[in-house]
C-alpha cells in the first residue's frame, strides 16, 4: 500500500509539474546544476605506478529485482536465485584464478536471502568488496524522500552489522537517483557512489554547484552485462549479442581507458554474467587486460581511496 501511494503521489506530481519548454531558464539551470560531474579525481600515477584501474563489479540482487515488480511466480523469481547459488560461486573461481578482486553490490534482502553467497565473498584471500544496493531493490523514483532515506538507512544498518563495519560505497538499485539521494549518501558518510554517468573517469560530485566531497565511480550502459542479454518475458522481447561481440565492447573500452591512464570499470550481475558461455566472455576479457603491463585489479573502495589521496 505504502508503494501504491508513493507511485501515485509521484505519478500526481508529474502531471503537475509543466512541461520544461514553460520553464524559465533560472529553473532549467537550478534542476540541471543540482547534482554535476566535478573534477576530474584520477591520479596523476595508479597505485604500484600503474597506468589504469580495473573495477570489476557484480550486482547481486538476486530474487528482489523481480518482487520489486510485482513477479512472485516461482518461475522468475528462480531466474534470480541462479545468480547467488550458481553465478557467483562460478565468478568466485574464475576471479580467484586469477587473482582479481571485486566488488559486489548487494541489496540487504537479498544478503538475508543467501548469506551462504555472502559468505563466500567474504571467505575469499583477495577481499572482495561488499557495497550497499538498497534494501529490496527498490525503485527509489517512486518513493518519497522520507522513504528513499528510511530504506537506505535500514540497509546500511543491517551492512554494517553484518560486515562488523560501514560499508564505504553504494550504488542507487537500478542506478536512479532523485532529489533527495546526494543528500542521504552523504548524510551516512559514504567514501563514493557508483551511479551516475557524468565521466569515464572518477570524479568529484558537485552539489549546487559546489564539491560535496563524494568521489564517484561513473557507470554506463554499454559497461553493463543486462543492455546485451536482458529479456522481458511479457513482451518475449530478448536482447541477446553475440558473446564475441559483448567482449569486443568491453576490449575497446579497457584499450581506450589504457590510452588514457584513467579507469575501466564494469557493472555485471551474477544471474547474467554467471552463465557459462557469457562467464568464459568474461575470462578472455581477463586475460586480455592482464597481458598488458601497469594494470591494477582493484576494488571499488582501493579505486575511491587512490582517488581521494591525488586529490
Amino acid at each position: 500500500m505504502i508503494l501504491w501511494l508513493a507511485a501515485l503521489h509521484a505519478m500526481l506530481s508529474a502531471q503537475s509539474t509543466p512541461p520544461v519548454w514553460k520553464w524559465d531558464y533560472a529553473r532549467i539551470e537550478s534542476t540541471v546544476r543540482n547534482v554535476r560531474a566535478g573534477r576530474d579525481l584520477t591520479p596523476k600515477q595508479w597505485p604500484g605506478g600503474s597506468r589504469v584501474a580495473v573495477a570489476l563489479s557484480f550486482d547481486m540482487d538476486a530474487e528482489t529485482g523481480f518482487l520489486r515488480s510485482g513477479y512472485l511466480s516461482p518461475q522468475p523469481l528462480s531466474r534470480g536465485e541462479y545468480g547467488p547459488r550458481v553465478g557467483v560461486p562460478r565468478i568466485l573461481r574464475m576471479l580467484e584464478k586469477h587473482h582479481v578482486p571485486a566488488t559486489f553490490f548487494i541489496p540487504a534482502v537479498s544478503g538475508q536471502l543467501h548469506s551462504d553467497a555472502v559468505d563466500a565473498i567474504l571467505r575469499s584471500q583477495l577481499k572482495h568488496e561488499i557495497g550497499l544496493h538498497g534494501w529490496v531493490h527498490e525503485r527509489i523514483s517512486e518513493l518519497s524522500p522520507g522513504q528513499e532515506r528510511d530504506l537506505t538507512r535500514r540497509a546500511f544498518d543491517w551492512w554494517t552489522q553484518r560486515l562488523g563495519r560501514k560499508p564505504a560505497g553504494i550504488r542507487t538499485p537500478s542506478w536512479d537517483f532523485t532529489s533527495a539521494t546526494l543528500a542521504i549518501i552523504r548524510e551516512l558518510g559514504f567514501l563514493y557512489d557508483s551511479s551516475l554517468m557524468g565521466d569515464d573517469r572518477p570524479y568529484e560530485i558537485l552539489a549546487g554547484g559546489k564539491p560535496s566531497g563524494l568521489i564517484e565511480l561513473p557507470v554506463e550502459w554499454i559497461l553493463d552485462d543486462f543492455t546485451y542479454y536482458s529479456y522481458d518475458r511479457p513482451s518475449s522481447a530478448y536482447h541477446r549479442m553475440a558473446d564475441s561481440d559483448v567482449f569486443e565492447i568491453y576490449k575497446a573500452e579497457f584499450d581506450m581507458a589504457y590510452e588514457e591512464r584513467t579507469l575501466f570499470l564494469l557493472t555485471m550481475h551474477p544471474f547474467v554474467t554467471g552463465h557459462r558461455s557469457r562467464l568464459a566472455a568474461l575470462e578472455r576479457l581477463v586475460v586480455h587486460m592482464k597481458s598488458k603491463p601497469g594494470v591494477w585489479f582493484a576494488t571499488h573502495e582501493q579505486v575511491a581511496r587512490a582517488a581521494a589521496a591525488g586529490r
